[in-house]
């Protein structure tokens, strides 16, 4: 069977960077993207041709932050996409290697933010499951001091983000995928969880956090863009979503604690 023909829009790093301009991104501000490469269409020259319409997008003063999670880094007893052996168990986490900004992939969050954490000059916070890779002229600040017991609060990027009046771009991605809710999560009561993860120094360790969920994040999102102001457009053939990071938040912390109450999650916390 010949190959189909490629289904469009073409998209070059020009027409997309001129689509993101048009959309309302700003030279010199700080965005945090979450992506999906294949809902743009044909791009030519990939990931990098959208990294590079991203860096333009923002110019050389601005910067540009996605998120690098490295999950797979975790203990395999809770691993179900697919499951292991229990026998395997120990093994995995006596072999695990730690986590490494400089060499760890990152692992779920798609081609553009692995091609952003190994752009020239790229830094990434220290988080070994939630870490935030940056390019441009604010990225240290961003990126330093993740603390190794906040994934995704207060002594995170995501708070560094929202201080700075960053704004998130939702580049084909959607609600669910949109980090930002997850700060709004440890400014409500919610239970505390243990998470396993290769220590540096080897051996395996845990460490107690707040526990996080992107459960009903869709629902979420849809009423944040009822009542608020969300810039909305298309980028090729992807919707695309542009608002502040302080906003989300905000919204966040009002609707969870209204729409996704945890109580009885607090009363019996997972194992």
């Amino acid at each position: 069977m010949p190959t189909p023909p490629p289904t469009g829009p073409l998209v070059t790093r020009d027409t997309l960077g001129a689509e993101l301009r048009a959309l309302g991104v700003e030279p010199g501000e700080i965005l945090l993207v979450h992506s999906s490469l294949s809902s743009l269409g044909w791009v030519c020259g990939g990931a990098v041709t959208v990294v590079h319409a991203l860096l333009d997008a923002v110019g050389p003063d601005g910067t540009l932050v996605v998120p690098t999670q490295s999950g797979d880094l975790s203990d395999p007893a809770g691993w179900s996409n697919p499951p292991v052996p229990e026998e395997w168990w120990e093994r995995i986490r006596a072999a695990m290697p730690a986590y490494d900004p400089l060499i760890t992939r990152s692992c779920g969050v798609g081609v553009v933010p692995e091609t952003v954490r190994t752009w020239p000059g790229a830094l990434r916070s220290a988080h070994p499951h939630t870490s935030f890779a940056a390019l441009g002229a604010r990225a240290a600040e961003i990126v330093a001091g993740h603390a190794p017991d906040c994934r995704l609060g207060e002594r995170s990027p995501l708070a560094r983000l929202e201080e700075r009046g960053a704004r998130v771009l939702l580049l084909g991605a959607g609600y669910d995928s949109c980090t930002s809710f997850h700060l709004a999560e440890y400014r409500i009561p919610a239970p505390l969880v243990e998470v396993g993860r290769p220590a540096a120094g080897g051996g395996w360790e845990k460490v107690t956090e707040v526990s996080i969920s992107a459960e009903r994040f869709d629902e979420l999102g849809r009423d944040f863009e009822r009542d608020r102001h969300v810039l909305r457009g298309k980028a090729g053939a992807a919707d695309v979503r542009l608002f502040p990071v302080a906003d989300a938040v905000a919204y966040a912390e009002r609707w969870l604690a209204l729409h996704r109450p945890r109580e009885e999650e607090m009363l019996h916390p997972p194992a």
